[in-house]
């Protein structure tokens, strides 16, 4: 599905990466929810995020609070209080350090948490983008506050590419882990044992 050019499209287009995502999520099992990521190795791995998120729960708060960026950010802007989309003092060069702080604050955080408030936030960002028109969404300079781009180019950068990031990091997780799991059973193998899947 292309980028959402629509409202329409855009609603769509989230909950369908978000039903994704879950999908993906309820596929996995025991050892790849319980097994830290760890991309230390692979070469084309080296963004910072790879080597900060260690479990799903790292993964769903950071999808969390940057649902809460952007409903704070709205829902100042529209009440006429002009703010940046990211707090201060980051900006689109710093925000790796804000994204470390979100990890460093929620690290006692439990999986059932962050679970509950990603279902939540969802929800709340969906019935905000209800309320703006398409226009409102898709033309360029409605809002002063969104600078150069359309308002709804920032609801799918939080939603639907967002989702499709973590995706992607649990998709490499898993493949990762299976990886290592033919390798081990291939040892085992040669050493006439039983096959070890952990």
């Amino acid at each position: 599905m292309a980028r959402p050019k629509t409202k329409v499209e855009l609603l769509l287009k989230a909950d369908h990466d978000y039903a994704k995502l879950w999908d993906f999520i309820s596929s996995m099992n025991y050892i790849e929810l319980s097994t830290k990521f760890d991309f230390s190795k692979d070469p084309n791995r080296k963004l910072g995020h790879w080597k900060r998120d260690k479990n799903l729960r790292d993964i769903l708060v950071q999808l969390y609070e940057w649902h809460q960026l952007l409903i704070k950010w709205i829902n100042s802007n529209m009440e006429g209080i002009e703010k940046p989309f990211l707090p201060e003092p980051y900006n689109w060069e710093t925000y790796e350090c804000m994204n470390n702080g979100i990890w460093n604050i929620h690290q006692r955080t439990s999986f059932e948490d962050s679970k509950n408030m990603i279902i939540k936030s969802h929800i709340e960002v969906m019935n905000i983008i209800r309320k703006f028109t398409n226009e409102e969404l898709f033309s360029r300079n409605i809002f002063s506050w969104t600078e150069t781009a359309a308002l709804g180019n920032c609801f799918y950068w939080a939603t639907s590419s967002h989702y499709n990031w973590a995706f992607k990091k649990l998709k490499a997780h898993r493949k990762k882990l299976s990886k290592g799991r033919k390798y081990k059973i291939k040892m085992n193998r040669e050493k006439n044992q039983s096959p070890v899947f952990c």
